[in-house]
């Protein structure tokens, strides 16, 4: 409580000397005068005090007067201190701290304010000249030249010392302000660097959720109206899936969304649904099916357990992949393989459409942007696939096959890395 009072304290006394920096100086100033009269007054016992009254008065003036310039000219000030204190000196006067007072002040605020160079020669020179003028002084006849050298020597590095330690007291306050602004920069950067992903990440996911179910959508309603006279029953079946694809978009959205209402804070706020993985490929698959795209599953080795982020990361790929089969390809069949290998999970969509069939408007060349289609219609279904694999330390490679149809493969750690699990790379 004391130190939070005296530091309440000490910013009100320097924010009024900011403020109030003449009537500040000028305060000082008398009182020093006081001071340097008073030391001028004093003299050994028995010792009568030098005749030039005026003389020492004047000097001493002058000597407090000059430190109203010391926070623009503080060489200088000390210069003009220093001559008029040895000039009193070698007159006659006693040397003390009464009379050494004014020449304390500008030593001081030549150490708090200039260089440290400035400060050990110009300190030096007025050591040595004060030193010697009270060695040879008249006034100190009855002191030992040990006692005449300490005395000054003392008297004159206090405020030196004093204002160095100033000096570093204020260049650390700076410092620590300078962290502060720079922590408090970062911060928001960091902040609009994390909004700029947790849109990016939406982005994805509503993406991946509108075009699979409409892509399937458009298929089903496709296939209905062309077997709606011949194959009746087989029409209702698939409008029946049809339902169900759009009510699984649905959901899907409403999960989300659900994600930027959601508040943990909030008692007894309903629970979302589990992010997708790839448990229901089965669905996925089913869903493809009544589209008219035959798809078939192939695992080969030891099914592995999945993060949560890697799980929905190879579902949302597959689910891509196969939407762009529906939605470009004029293939009938599709065909998903699965291979666990060591730490990683190699994952492979391929169809048998015809060579120059797939994705083009999402796959970028050597020479630039394809120009199979214009800009304005290109999609972002091979970069949002390539991005999620990125996020999770994964690769990920799309193109036509030499032997016909389009081919899309990716690599995925079972586990990502914790560096990439701080970067965020993993949240659902």
């Amino acid at each position: 409580m004391s130190i939070s009072l005296e530091r309440r304290y000490a910013a009100r006394l320097e924010d009024f000397s900011a403020r109030h920096a003449f009537l500040v100086d000028l305060a000082m100033v008398l009182a020093l005068m006081g001071c340097a009269l008073l030391g001028g007054s004093l003299t050994m016992p028995g010792a009568a005090p030098p005749d030039q009254d005026m003389t020492a008065t004047t000097l001493m003036g002058v000597a407090c007067l000059v430190l109203l310039k010391h926070r623009l000219h503080p060489r200088t000030v000390v210069v003009v201190a220093a001559g008029c204190t040895v000039t009193a000196i070698a007159l006659g006067y006693l040397v003390t701290p009464l009379l050494l007072a004014p020449l304390m002040a500008a030593l001081y605020w030549l150490s708090a304010l200039t260089d440290r160079r400035s400060t050990r020669v110009l300190g030096l020179i007025t050591l040595v000249a004060v030193t010697l003028a009270a060695v040879v002084s008249d006034s100190m006849n009855h002191i030992s030249p040990l006692l005449r050298t300490i005395g000054p020597v003392f008297w004159l590095m206090l405020p030196l010392a004093a204002g160095k330690m100033t000096q570093l007291r204020r260049a650390y306050l700076q410092s620590v302000q300078a962290r502060a602004e720079h922590a408090e920069r970062t911060r928001e950067e960091e902040a609009r660097l994390r909004v700029t992903e947790e849109r990016m990440r939406i982005a994805r996911e509503l993406h991946d959720v509108v075009a699979h179910h409409m892509a399937l959508a458009n298929a089903q309603a496709g296939t209905a109206a062309h077997l709606a006279l011949t194959h009746p029953e087989q029409t209702q079946r698939i409008l029946k899936d049809l339902t169900g694809t759009t009510s699984s978009a649905l959901r899907e959205l409403k999960a989300t969304l659900g994600l930027l209402r959601q508040n943990d804070d909030t008692p007894g706020s309903a629970g979302l649904e589990p992010s997708p993985g790839l448990a229901r490929l089965p669905e996925l698959v089913a869903a493809c099916e009544s589209a008219g795209l035959g798809v078939t599953v192939t695992t080969e080795g030891e099914p592995q357990p999945l993060s949560p982020g890697v799980d929905l990361t190879a579902f949302r790929i597959v689910q891509e992949a196969l939407t762009n089969v529906t939605r470009h390809a004029a293939a009938e069949a599709a065909h998903v393989r699965l291979e666990y290998t060591g730490s990683r999970l190699l994952i492979t969509v391929t169809n048998d459409g015809p060579a120059d069939n797939g994705p083009t408007d999402d796959l970028p060349t050597d020479d630039g942007p394809t120009t199979a289609e214009p800009a304005q219609s290109r999609g972002f279904g091979v970069m949002g696939m390539r991005e999620r694999a990125r996020s999770i330390g994964g690769e990920l490679c799309a193109g036509p096959r030499p032997q016909g149809g389009f081919e899309v493969s990716t690599a995925l750690p079972l586990q990502p890395s914790p560096a990439t699990h701080l970067a965020g790379g993993t949240t659902p």
